[in-house]
């Protein structure tokens, strides 16, 4: 009943300029995410109403190679029917779908494991309890979720002895694309096109 998120979300994507700004002249589309370690599952990715993050998400990927020129590029999201993990309730579905994975995959020593220090930067358990939950909701003819939102902690402490973490974000996985309104170069303040350092 909860799970139509209402309004509409900003939401900010970090990617190659030559990317964003194709995706904003409506020259290309934004592609989903089928990484294996996705942390919501596969589909395109928003850091929401944070361009600030995207922005150091996109210098992160030039630094491992993977772009060359760090951009950001906002879109306006209308969630549909929105798995919001912020929300309990969504909880329950996704132990679930973590009974269904080790059913299927057994032995513990097969199964998926996330990865990468303290913030699990590689989310490849994560990911693939995900995959089944929406492969199972799909074969058992439920509405498929056209998003996935969640709160992460990540980084380091603000402060000494601070319990909030400098990275800290609402992340948004996107898996219809219609749920994408509109995409758009964000701005200052002044109305110029933001300009990050």
């Amino acid at each position: 009943m909860y799970s139509r998120f209402p309004g509409v979300v900003l939401g900010f994507h970090g990617c190659d300029e030559a990317v964003g700004r194709a995706v904003v002249s409506g020259v290309d589309q934004l592609q989903a995410s089928h990484n294996n370690y996705d942390w919501l599952g596969h589909g395109a990715y928003f850091w929401e109403n944070s361009p600030s993050r995207a922005w150091e998400f996109a210098v992160e990927q030039k630094k491992r190679g993977r772009l060359r020129t760090p951009h950001v590029i906002g879109a306006i999201l209308d969630l549909g029917n929105c798995m919001n993990l912020v929300d309990s309730q969504y909880h329950a579905m996704l132990k679930k779908a973590y009974d269904i994975y080790t059913a299927i995959i057994p032995l513990e020593s097969d199964r998926a494991v996330n990865k990468g220090g303290r913030d699990r930067l590689l989310r490849c358990l994560d990911c693939s309890v995900f995959q089944i939950m929406h492969t199972s909701m799909e074969s058992n003819n439920e509405p498929p979720f056209d998003s996935v939102r969640c709160a992460f902690e990540e980084g380091d402490p603000s402060f000494p002895g601070s319990g909030i973490l400098d990275k800290t974000h609402i992340q948004i996985c996107v898996r219809n694309p219609a749920c994408v309104r509109g995409y758009f170069l964000p701005l200052d303040e002044n109305g110029a096109v933001l300009k990050f350092e």
